[in-house]
């Protein structure tokens, strides 16, 4: 794995552009809807060049057959927690969790570890995303967060964990036979399906009434969606995945300041220093020996 500033600033450049995603979808109002036209966008994005890549080998579509299941099982976890409890709420864990878990992940499975110094790091980054994402304003009332909400929010961050570690596997194979573009290309051409197939079954009677009025953020953060997870994807073939989802995770801090700027959202002080502590957290994960 390389160091240096091209594959951070890749994964902050996924960072960047997820946050935008995400402003886009939580615009549209419909979580579940806008998150479909995106998967469906980001697939139409990359078919004018699908016919221009290698055809995946028997070893990149096993790959992609495990990428394809554990994404589609963080897509289901994701709308069993959103339909659960509020975004607000189940956000701070899903996103929060995810980087520490895909650390241990990675360790198993694909025998990478931080550091002593860089699990540190990874521990306060963890704790810090947490603490930013969480509601900001003052007598702000948000229901309890139930244990069910809690329960498939910290599913979906391991689902994070199993795309990311099997997303990293799988652009590393194509990077090594053929071309990351052959795994980017065909991973977001099959992941569209297990999104629209649950919103088809969850608003069967009224899909079209869901999904029409948010077609154009949807598609939009779409758009960005595919220079995000792609950054990420090339990311993955440079530099440890806990690394990638670490930094790609500082999508939180991004998210809170387009909603600060764009929605009018709150910001404060107590999100000024978390976004502090978590850069610390992160160059002790980067820089550690």
């Amino acid at each position: 794995m390389s160091s240096g500033l091209f594959p951070i600033a890749l994964c902050l450049l996924s960072a960047i552009t997820v946050a935008a995603t995400n402003l886009f979808v939580k615009r549209g109002g419909d979580v579940l809807s806008t998150r479909m036209i995106v998967s469906i966008a980001m697939a139409l994005s990359v078919v004018p060049i699908a016919p221009f890549v290698p055809m995946p080998t028997p070893t990149i579509w096993a790959a992609l057959s495990i990428s394809v299941v554990v994404h589609w099982f963080y897509q289901f976890a994701m709308i069993r927690a959103l339909h659960r409890g509020d975004l607000s709420l189940v956000f701070p864990v899903m996103r929060g969790l995810a980087p520490l878990l895909t650390a241990v992940t990675a360790t198993i499975a694909l025998n990478e570890s931080p550091s002593p110094l860089g699990w540190l790091g990874l521990i306060i980054a963890t704790g810090a995303l947490i603490v930013f994402a969480m509601p900001e304003g003052k007598g702000a009332k948000h229901p309890p967060l139930k244990q069910a909400a809690l329960f498939w929010a910290m599913v979906t961050a391991l689902g994070i964990a199993f795309y990311s570690v099997a997303d990293a596997n799988g652009a590393r194979l194509a990077a090594n036979t053929e071309t990351v573009l052959t795994f980017v290309v065909w991973l977001f051409l099959l992941d569209w399906i297990g999104i629209t197939t649950a919103l088809f079954w969850i608003r069967r009677g009224a899909v079209w009434s869901n999904i029409a009025p948010q077609i154009r953020d949807g598609t939009i953060g779409g758009l960005l969606g595919t220079v995000s997870y792609g950054a990420a994807l090339w990311a993955f073939t440079l530099t440890e995945a806990a690394n990638v989802t670490a930094i790609r995770e500082t999508s939180v801090v991004f998210g809170a300041i387009f909603g600060a700027v764009f929605l009018k959202e709150a910001f404060g002080p107590r999100r000024v220093l978390a976004a502090s502590i978590l850069a610390i957290g992160l160059m002790l994960l980067e820089f550690a020996p």
